[in-house]
């Protein structure tokens, strides 16, 4: 994994049954002074589930919660 991708699991995986918006994972990964398009992080999270294995539409590690953001899947 990238940084970038290991900081965003440590982020999920602190707190894996919290839902955080794109803008909570920002503040975590890359500071709250940071400023750009908050989609940096689905891309981000879509490397992190291409070297995990793991299928967007399953979510076995990494959930999608539509409207808010994502979470830690259940690792089933």
């Amino acid at each position: 994994l990238t940084r970038t991708e290991f900081d965003l699991l440590v982020s999920l995986s602190d707190r894996p049954r919290m839902a955080f918006t794109r803008r909570q994972l920002i503040e975590a990964v890359w500071g709250a002074s940071w400023v750009g398009d908050d989609h940096l992080v689905d891309v981000h999270i879509g490397h992190l589930r291409r070297k995990l294995g793991d299928d967007a539409s399953e979510g076995k590690y990494v959930r999608t919660v539509r409207g808010v953001g994502y979470r830690m899947g259940t690792g089933l």
